[in-house]
């Protein structure tokens, strides 16, 4: 029997948008989140500012969380996972389990929204010695750190004078087979500097980069400003390794633009980690049955690449980074559209029952 609920897996900004689009479309909804709380990375994560709008991070998914909670037309389970799936468009029978429970649900069309992880740096380039020197952090560490107000080295305490961001950690990188850009990573590093100089204006702050990739309205937004207004200092090269040297940390590698070896000393050194699919993007990819593109993201476009929320299953859509590297703006506008979908696609469903 042909069902017009539409379930949606992941409570990230993805999520949140869909299931708030899908029921003001008139959808009954079913949210399902692993976790007990929403808010998805931004939350899990304690993210501080969000890129580029420069929103507290948690005010936006305690807005976005509560249009969901406040909606009759949308039940959220939390702490549920998806265990298996069967049926097709209009007639899904998807087995979930919380808390030891086993549940059944009948639904019209599920929309994907399970995001992605952030890369690991010590997995394969560990050069940067992530693992080893505790004043070696990542975007997400920082972001913490920038939350609470409290930029300090960990191996000390201490204030950092000298900070360096080293850009593309685990992207455009064929080695490990990651060759894409991550998308937000120049944005978010941008953001961060202008952060850092803000809350320590005696401190020094450089990005080491390849390409600075700023989109849309980001260049002007983060990219002159940082330096222009912050006096954040952007070094065109390739940093090969990141050593100690006494109580500081030795940067090492190539300065692209004077075609000569470089060596500086920075207090802290912060990786701009890139995006990967979660273990639960993997996972449900599996479960569904839905095709994931080399790198392990949910291949989306449908039959000729322009249905940008179809996925290899009709009926099943997906949104936001669960997709590829997105950024928040990209991910609710997906939601929307996956919404839409999935809301017509009951509807279709339905009329031809």
């Amino acid at each position: 029997m042909s069902s017009n609920k539409v379930l949606v897996i992941g409570g990230g900004p993805a999520g949140l948008e869909a299931a708030r689009s899908a029921a003001e479309l008139g959808g009954e909804v079913i949210l399902l989140e692993k976790r007990e709380r929403l808010g998805g990375t931004p939350d899990r994560e304690n993210y501080a500012k969000l890129t580029h709008h420069w929103r507290d991070a948690s005010e936006a998914m305690a807005e976005l969380s509560n249009a969901v909670t406040s909606n009759a037309n949308i039940e959220v389970k939390y702490s549920t996972e998806v265990k298996g799936m069967s049926g097709s468009a209009g007639n899904f029978t998807v087995e979930v389990e919380a808390g030891g429970s086993a549940e059944s649900l009948n639904v019209g069309s599920i929309i994907i929204a399970t995001g992605f992880q952030h890369f690991d740096p010590g997995r394969a380039t560990q050069y940067y010695n992530y693992y080893s020197f505790p004043d070696v952090i990542t975007l997400t560490d920082l972001e913490k750190m920038l939350k609470e107000h409290k930029v300090v080295r960990p191996s000390n305490g201490e204030v950092p004078k000298k900070v360096a961001f080293i850009q593309c950690v685990g992207s455009r990188d064929r080695q490990i087979g990651n060759e894409y850009c991550s998308k937000v990573c120049c944005g978010i590093a941008s953001k961060q500097a202008i952060e850092i100089r803000e809350q320590l204006p005696d401190s020094k702050v450089m990005i080491f980069y390849i390409d600075m990739r700023m989109y849309g309205y980001w260049e002007n937004e983060i990219y002159w400003p940082a330096q222009e207004k912050y006096k954040v200092n952007y070094v065109k090269g390739v940093i090969s390794e990141v050593l100690k040297k006494g109580d500081k940390l030795l940067i090492r590698g190539e300065d692209t633009t004077m075609s000569r070896p470089m060596e500086v000393t920075m207090d802290m050194v912060v990786l701009s980690v890139g995006m990967e699919p979660s273990a639960g993007t993997r996972s449900i990819a599996q479960l569904l049955g839905v095709k994931q593109n080399k790198y392990g993201f949910i291949e989306a476009g449908g039959e000729g690449g322009l249905d940008t929320v179809a996925t290899s299953v009709p009926g099943i859509f997906v949104a936001g980074a669960a997709a590829g590297p997105s950024d928040l703006d990209d991910s609710i506008s997906e939601a929307g559209l996956a919404a839409a979908r999935a809301v017509a696609s009951n509807r279709k469903a339905m009329a031809a029952a």
